[in-house]
């Protein structure tokens, strides 16, 4: 027989443990941590000005502290004129109005280190804003000593862009400057330029800025798209896209490891950091350079294949009408890079972050009947795999995609403009884009945070600068911190768990069932101990096969559960289960 293990010392131990851990200069402290992403413009206001802000986050560090979290991953505040959501940065060193000053940024800081939570800033520099004083100096003239800072390109000989790449929110790549009769190339927004990481002077500043950040105590870095910081010579086409277009080649670029080696040596090895890098493009084998086991340079990656188009159905307008992977393809993908990366590399966990739709909404069920369950189960699958888990706000309550209704409600660049492209130029329906916009828009990820069911979600008292989910009032953080059946109460038993379960951080992944169309089963494996976790993705009863039955009768404890009790037999609809098998 088994049992529920419902020790309360998971609770009592659990800070202790950290702390001593922290304390002890444990190597490679990220293993055992869990990250949350605050996106502070939805995280919480503070002065009624609907716009979240660091004070808004200072007042809510003792909910994290609560949940469990170990780090604050805190999507960038630095000083922006706000194309891209504070993405187009025009000072590193300074804090954009809108969130406050940087003494607010130290209060934070310091009660967060107060509560053992650690603070890893979202670094932004495959691109400036062009309000950045480097890009106004720039586009002067072709002598200006900060020329050389960004990517310019002559015309060609029809006075057109140097290649046809794609804009990542549509468009042209490249935008003309008259002043120095080149174009400039903007991978993203035409308001982002691209810095030019070839010029050794680009590094120094950016090795510079890094390090005041670290002087100042801050305990790691995300890196926003660092895979794009290197271009192959003479922008070569991808892909064909729409409208005449062609995908950009930015991609693991021939310099990348020379540059993240370099920023490794002189800034990183200097300090006990976690660093993430996001690496769009890059497969299982170049991510075991990245976040090679040596230490070289970068802790892990985000890869996004999980989070991308089913490949089994075509898509002919990027993401817009992708469909999510299905079970047994999210399987096959997360059964890849566990595989990959074990014994040389580390992997990232995650399902959810700003520019991603709803986990629950994409690949759970977002229904009355199954949201919490289906919440519960994905994060089983997501926690029980070997990396550092991620958890993006309001994942922990499991809130849900906005649907809105109006493009008027929608705030995000990308969306905006895929809106205008997609009817405009690609002649689809003003509703199908809608739905495009619904199912996968950034602005899902974006709306503000539900802290109770007052009026704005506790939100704001002012005019939130995004809609508030209209859900709020049934989803929200007051009415599940205190309840023991609640996602949050299973988010933070997930993160006990991790703290106090080697086989969560150390055991090597195996898959077990690989054929069986709705059930997820692995084991992990550490010394003399093993985990085996079930997931049903389906809202429909299935019976576990004998296999798994048989490991069933070794169990003498269940972790944890989405049901009150376990059936032998069969997984219900998005039934979650851990046992702790002899092993």
């Amino acid at each position: 027989m088994y049992h529920v293990n419902t020790d309360d010392k998971y609770n009592k131990s659990l800070r202790y443990q950290i702390k001593k851990r922290k304390e002890n200069g444990m190597e490679k402290w990220w293993k055992n941590a869990v990250v949350y992403q605050i996106y502070p413009r939805s995280f919480k206001d503070s002065n009624d000005d609907g716009i979240g802000d660091l004070e808004g986050i200072y007042e809510k560090l003792d909910y994290l502290a609560e949940l469990g979290i170990d780090v604050i991953w805190m999507s960038p505040v630095y000083k922006s004129p706000n194309d891209d959501n504070g993405y187009d940065i025009s000072d590193y060193q300074d804090i954009m109005e809108d969130f406050g000053t940087m003494k607010d940024f130290d209060r934070v800081l310091e009660k967060a280190h107060r509560l053992n939570i650690k603070i890893m800033m979202d670094l932004v520099v495959n691109h400036t804003s062009d309000e950045h004083q480097w890009f106004i100096e720039s586009k002067k003239s072709k002598q200006n000593q900060y020329h050389d800072y960004y990517i310019w390109a002559d015309p060609d000989s029809n006075g057109k862009p140097p290649n046809r790449w794609k804009s990542c929110f549509s468009g042209s790549a490249w935008e003309y400057v008259e002043s120095v009769g080149q174009y400039y190339l903007h991978s993203f927004s035409r308001k982002q330029p691209d810095l030019n990481w070839d010029n050794p002077k680009v590094r120094e500043e950016v090795f510079k800025m890094m390090t005041w950040w670290c002087d100042k105590g801050i305990d790691g870095f995300r890196m926003d798209v660092i895979s794009m910081i290197s271009k192959y010579p003479g922008f070569p086409d991808g892909e064909e896209a729409a409208n005449g277009y062609t995908e950009i080649t930015s991609f693991d670029g021939p310099n990348i490891h020379q540059y993240l080696q370099e920023m490794n040596k002189k800034v990183l090895s200097k300090y006990r950091l976690i660093t993430v890098g996001e690496c769009p493009g890059v497969n299982a084998e170049q991510a075991k350079k990245y976040a090679n086991i040596d230490g070289s340079e970068l802790d892990m990656i985000f890869q996004f294949e999980h989070v991308s188009a089913s490949p089994s159905i075509p898509t002919h307008y990027g993401k817009w009408d992708a469909l999510p992977m299905t079970m047994p393809e999210l399987r096959e993908n997360f059964t890849k890079w566990q595989n990959a990366l074990e014994g040389c590399a580390w992997n990232s966990l995650f399902q959810s972050n700003h520019d991603q739709p709803r986990c629950v909404s994409r690949f759970g069920n977002d229904s009355a009947q199954y949201r919490e369950l289906s919440a519960k189960m994905l994060a089983t699958a997501i926690h029980f795999q070997k990396g550092t888990p991620y958890i993006y706000q309001g994942e922990e309550l499991g809130m849900t995609n906005a649907y809105m209704d109006e493009i008027e409600d929608y705030r995000d660049i990308e969306s905006l403009d895929a809106y205008k492209d997609l009817i405009e130029n690609v002649h689809i329906p003003a509703e199908t884009v809608m739905g495009y916009l619904k199912a996968i828009g950034r602005d899902n990820a974006r709306t503000p945070m539900q802290w109770d069911d007052s009026e704005n979600a506790g939100f704001t008292t002012g005019t939130p600068w995004l809609k508030v989910n209209k859900n709020y009032k049934e989803i929200n953080a007051a009415c599940q911190v205190n309840d023991p059946n609640s996602v949050f109460s299973y988010y933070k038993k997930l993160i006990h768990l991790r703290h106090t379960n080697d086989v969560m951080v150390e055991g090597k992944f195996d898959v077990l069932i690989p054929e069986h169309p709705k059930i997820f089963a692995y084991t992990r494996t550490f010394n003399e101990k093993q985990l085996l976790i079930l997931c049903n993705y389906s809202d429909t009863e299935t019976i576990i096969p004998e296999e798994i039955q048989e490991k069933i009768s070794k169990a003498y404890c269940i972790l944890i559960q989405n049901y009150e009790k376990a059936e032998k037999t069969i997984l219900r609809p998005y039934e979650a289960i851990v046992y702790e098998i002899n092993y």
